[in-house]
């Protein structure tokens, strides 16, 4: 990693997650009322695995294993912290799924819940850490994840064709929102993979399969115009290049994403635009080979674009995602092999 983007990196880190305290440290809280988020700490948890097999210091590995336990022990509980979720325990931190740790509360329109598509991003991460620590107690945990959190989030119409919700509520009792996420059942698929293909023993069989089928009906009619949301499908395509499903969705979203540019869409007033969601697209382009070579120097004209003002929205899943793009690291699947 060259130097200046290693600073560039631990600037953000020590930022957003506080200075590193040997021996007892823990990740600084993001607000009074949102101490963790799902997403951006699944991001943290990669920055710091890569940061640690950049430079072999292992207070990175430290870093992220406190960041998980913390995610844990937050978002793994009540809103109030009194009580873990579902079936949890200390033990066995994700067996009731994981709170998104939105500010307001489930019932109000943008409150917190569970979004599928944070608990496979936390689950990807916890498959990165089993990964780079060669322990299992990660994968059983992503394991239990998964176990506790796909049949509320998978059903049967009345043709029994398998469909998802998009989001949970806390106790996962009932859907929050009824539609299904463009990309969830593509996300499931792969995560359920990585980490089952990371077991000693198989688990997910049956969950891959229900995967697969929405898979094998949706991915034809895959679209999108939204950088995020193509940047996350060129992500997840790179996963498994080879296959069907994987090469026609990269195609559409490679070809999107070039409409996007071409249109101007990346050149509009700063205003009108989401660091993150930029930063999507960035990370995808970057791990997918299928990705032209444009996209390279749009990527450093992304990242120099959004510098000034990563903070400037947001303080946290801006600048985090802001490092996975500046060095992909362990999220994408050439890293690690």
């Amino acid at each position: 990693m060259e130097k200046s983007v290693l600073e560039q990196i631990l600037k953000v880190v020590e930022t957003v997650y506080g200075t590193y305290v040997k021996g007892n440290w823990i990740p600084k809280a993001y607000a009074d009322n949102k101490s963790r988020y799902l997403w951006t700490d699944a991001y943290g948890v990669c920055n710091f695995l890569t940061l640690y097999r950049e430079t072999n210091d292992v207070k990175y590995l430290e870093q992220a294993d406190a960041l998980v336990n913390n995610v844990h022990d937050i978002l793994g509980r009540e809103r109030n912290g009194k009580k873990r979720l579902g079936t949890a325990t200390d033990e066995y931190p994700t067996r009731g799924g994981l709170r998104i740790g939105k500010i307001d509360d489930e019932g109000s329109h943008d409150g917190d819940g569970q979004y599928f598509h944070y608990l496979t991003k936390w689950a990807f991460a916890l498959s990165r850490m089993a990964k780079v620590k060669n322990d299992q107690r990660y994968v059983r945990w992503a394991i239990d994840l998964i176990k506790a959190v796909h049949p509320h989030f998978v059903y049967r119409d009345r043709n029994n064709q398998l469909h998802m919700y998009w989001k949970m509520n806390i106790g996962l009792t009932h859907p929050a929102v009824q539609s299904e996420g463009n990309l969830d059942p593509y996300d499931g698929y792969i995560t359920y993979r990585l980490v089952d293909e990371m077991a000693e023993e198989r688990e997910l069989e049956k969950e891959i399969a229900d995967m697969k089928s929405m898979v094998d009906v949706k991915y034809s009619r895959y679209r999108s115009s939204d950088p995020l949301d193509l940047g996350e499908a060129l992500w997840i395509t790179h996963w498994y290049p080879n296959e069907q499903w994987a090469k026609t969705i990269t195609n559409k979203s490679l070809q999107a994403l070039e409409e996007l540019w071409q249109q101007g869409d990346f050149r509009e007033s700063l205003n009108h635009r989401l660091a993150f969601r930029e930063f999507g697209t960035t990370i995808g382009v970057q791990v997918n080979d299928q990705a032209n070579e444009a996209w390279k120097n749009r990527v450093n004209e992304i990242h120099n674009l959004w510098l000034p003002h990563l903070y400037k929205r947001d303080k946290d899943i801006s600048p985090v995602m802001f490092c996975t793009s500046l060095r992909p690291g362990v999220v994408s699947r050439h890293y690690l092999q």
